[in-house]
């Protein structure tokens, strides 16, 4: 492989209705760090106001984690979602576009671009997502996680993971459990 090939950013998507998307990217995040790498992470859905495993040990571990959701589609107004993701998207932009970081995850980001219960489209729209996706710096390494990735978003990525469920707990009739689901 040639050296400029290397040296290029990746576009990782982790997607799918298994479990791990999530998990897998702090993963990415925790090698990056380890290699003196400047990361990012920002959830879209996930709220500062809950408590989150992954968010207490990236505190410690000085991995910048920001929090712009506010939960669950069902949890708040759709307006309440609608201006966090519009809040999330901003910040988002912002971030990718400050050439400040080697590694941007946007985790669960395919998950707000496919919320169908309210209107999202003017807030967080697919053409700025993949606008962004096409022209952030060519040496950072960006990763997008969550369920229902659209398909501009997966002709786009050099890596796509789809977590598939083969069995899982939740069937059985166990909720989420504290240190596996958050």
């Amino acid at each position: 492989m040639a050296e400029s090939k290397r040296k290029k950013g990746l576009f990782l998507l982790y997607t799918g209705n298994g479990k791990g998307k999530t998990t897998a990217s702090l993963g990415l995040a925790i090698r990056a760090i380890g290699r003196g790498q400047r990361v990012l992470i920002i959830q879209f859905i996930k709220s500062p106001q809950r408590t989150y495993g992954e968010k207490i040990t990236l505190d410690k571990l000085g991995i910048e984690m920001i929090q712009t959701g506010v939960g669950f589609t069902w949890t708040k107004t759709p307006e309440e979602h609608r201006e966090a993701l519009k809040a999330g998207w901003a910040l988002a932009k912002e971030k990718v576009n400050s050439n400040e970081y080697d590694l941007i995850i946007l985790d669960e980001l395919n998950n707000a671009l496919s919320i169908d219960k309210f209107p999202i489209d003017d807030v967080l729209p697919l053409e700025e997502v993949v606008d962004l996706i096409k022209n952030r710096h060519e040496d950072m390494h960006l990763v997008i996680t969550g369920r229902n990735a659209k398909q501009e978003i997966i002709e786009l990525a050099d890596l796509v993971t789809e977590m598939t469920e083969v069995k899982h707990y939740y069937q059985d009739g166990v909720p989420a459990v504290k240190g596996i689901e958050f």
